[in-house]
């Protein structure tokens, strides 16, 4: 048996308790004040955000190894200012030697970068000499860009593919990811301005809600997979591959596009010189592609409730985890539909590339092969396409504020991983995975506030942030709130800022205008402190037909946490306590739980909120 606690054995009226106002930065308080955000979590009455349609013609040669292209970017400055100068941005010059980088790479990785051959501004040209430019970089405008106003913006320019392959480059000398491989305009928000925060290989990236048609030109006999729909299939497939391929589109089975030998004997694509593959997307913050002229391609479909989503895989033959990777993601898109966080997922397609990354982008996403463990590649699976949601459905400003996206990918991990494997095996994945090296480690850094800029932290520290603490405090809310309301809440947030750019503090706005709760007393306990996971028995007591049961929360952090009541008769008995029991008193709180036997001894269990130390949270009593 399993009773339920929230919070009513506390002898304290929570009415009474004052709100807790949050901190909050003055550039944040700014926009609150001009009425771009709004303290119910909403977009405020003046909220804004630019926009970039970006035409897009790109060309990878396979044998030099680089990627040359050229763009029209018409340019929507919705902001109240006029913009005197232009903020470019370029992942890919964190190849080059002089880049500041958050760790140590090897000569593969380096390049020299992006070379900028030509560069006009409404008819403008500039003399650009990109040597010196870094990941983001300004150029000055003869005119500024004027306020609710469009501009043109043309742009060639050439830079190699890495050797070594991560988030992008050559994952084999005829397998490319081509990520981040297009200059485009940097984000200018209603918080920072230009958002000049450079790439450094860790934080990951922040991007405006554009609209991408791409030409991507490929040599014969390879195979283009992108973001986007795939607008000319018969322009570049063989009868055969595309007659696969269509009924892929209507099929729940998983079938071969194209085998390996296929691919090799020159069947797939037809035999141009060179093949236009043309990919359109809409509203969305990154576009990336991925060639190969051996890869297996598989795919099927799955019927959302209103649409049918396409569903590929492209990886190396014989690669056991990938040829599960379709089926895997049907699953994937159905689920997190149905399920967490309940909403459709908004695309047309999702394409798994075999590579070194375990990294997610719009519609795609470029995973490492484990192949001795289905479970562990599954899961890095499940994480990446939950993703989708947050930081690509809700426009989050990752370099800043990473927890707000990678908290909730592992946190749909884990949920996903119950329904997978089971509620034991994904509580210990996470434990074992997520939570046991935070907690087991006292260190400074382990011990920052989670509300700390991402860019800030570094090592386990900002990995820990973002990942563990974070995800930690949505299932805590979770808890808290329960299921409805909790899912409620979340809708009400996402609602807000599906297509936007939310800040932490609209994420608290929204959970406390959706929930119908002001839970600042929880932001604050779980975003702006040192807490970690501690609690500690300081006593017990029996008298007739109650137990009290003397807790502190050496910790700090309000969580959740099962009191197993051992009896003298041989019986237990687990009783679950909400994080309610925080809400009075952060540090002590005492359980009065009615009883009908003796008790012999009361042990805390936090589950996956593991203890510090957890030889002091059991009382013989």
């Amino acid at each position: 048996m399993k009773r339920i606690f929230s919070g009513m054995l506390v002898a304290v009226s929570l009415l009474q308790l004052p709100a807790q106002e949050l901190y909050m930065p003055r550039n944040i308080k700014k926009a609150y004040e001009k009425g771009t955000r709004d303290i119910s979590g909403a977009p405020g009455k003046n909220y804004w955000q630019n926009k970039g349609v970006y035409n897009v013609e790109v060309k990878v040669d396979a044998t030099a190894k680089t990627v040359s292209g050229k763009e029209t970017i018409v340019y929507t400055n919705n902001s109240p200012d006029n913009l005197n100068d232009l903020a470019i941005r370029f992942v890919n010059n964190l190849h080059k030697p002089q880049s500041p980088r958050s760790g140590y790479v090897s000569n593969d990785f380096l390049s020299s970068g992006l070379k900028i051959k030509s560069f006009v501004v409404n008819n403008e040209k500039y003399d650009i000499n990109s040597d010196d430019w870094g990941t983001v970089e300004k150029v000055k405008l003869k005119s500024a860009l004027k306020s609710k106003s469009k501009s043109e913006i043309k742009i060639e320019w050439e830079y190699p593919l890495s050797v070594q392959s991560g988030r992008e480059g050559q994952i084999d000398p005829e397998t490319f990811y081509v990520a981040y491989s297009f200059p485009r305009v940097s984000v200018y928000d209603d918080y920072n301005g230009w958002d000049m925060l450079p790439h450094s290989d860790r934080q990951e990236f922040y991007n405006d809600f554009n609209d991408y048609s791409f030409e991507i030109s490929a040599p014969k006999n390879y195979v283009v997979w992108a973001t986007g729909d795939f607008l000319n299939p018969d322009a570049v497939l063989q009868p055969e591959y595309l007659k696969r391929y269509k009924a892929s589109l209507k099929s729940d089975q998983v079938m071969h596009i194209a085998t390996q030998q296929e691919m090799k004997s020159g069947k797939v694509t037809k035999q141009n010189k060179w093949n236009v593959w043309k990919f359109k997307a809409s509203h969305i913050t990154d576009f990336c592609f991925a060639m190969s002229n051996h890869y297996v391609w598989d795919a099927a479909s799955v019927q959302l409730k209103t649409k049918r989503a396409s569903v590929q895989a492209g990886y190396q033959s014989g690669a056991k985890d990938f040829e599960q990777y379709v089926g895997w993601m049907r699953y994937n898109l159905d689920w997190f539909s149905k399920n967490w966080p309940g909403v459709e997922y908004p695309y047309n397609v999702m394409t798994a590339i075999q590579g070194y990354a375990d990294m997610e982008y719009p519609m795609m996403i470029n995973d490492s092969s484990i192949p001795d463990d289905l479970k562990d590649a599954r899961l890095t699976a499940d994480h990446e396409i939950a993703h989708t949601y947050f930081p690509f459905y809700m426009g989050i400003n990752e370099t800043r504020y990473a927890y707000m996206d990678e908290g909730w990918a592992t946190t749909l991990e884990y949920l996903i991983g119950i329904d997978e494997n089971g509620e034991a095996a994904a509580k210990d994945f996470y434990k074992n995975f997520r939570v046991k090296k935070w907690i087991n480690d006292p260190s400074a850094e382990q011990d920052q506030p989670l509300i700390t800029m991402s860019t800030q932290v570094s090592g386990s520290g900002y990995g820990n942030n973002s990942y563990v603490k974070a995800s930690l405090s949505y299932l805590a809310l979770k808890d808290y709130l329960g299921d409805e309301v909790f899912k409620k809440a979340l809708h009400h947030y996402m609602d807000n800022w599906n297509g936007k750019h939310p800040v932490p503090w609209d994420y608290f706005n929204s959970m406390n205008t959706g929930s119908g709760k002001n839970l600042n007393w929880f932001f604050q306990n779980w975003f702006y402190t040192n807490n970690y996971i501690d609690l500690k028995v300081t006593g017990a007591s029996q008298v007739n037909d109650l137990l009290t049961v003397n807790v502190a929360n050496v910790g700090g952090f309000a969580i959740p946490f099962d009191a197993i009541l051992s009896y003298e008769d041989g019986t237990t008995e687990k009783l679950h306590f909400s994080p309610s029991v925080w809400e009075k008193d952060q540090k002590l709180t005492d359980l009065v739980i009615p009883i009908k036997k003796k008790v012999k001894s009361v042990q805390l269990d936090g589950d996956l909120f593991m203890d510090y130390t957890p030889e002091n949270n059991t009382k013989t009593l």
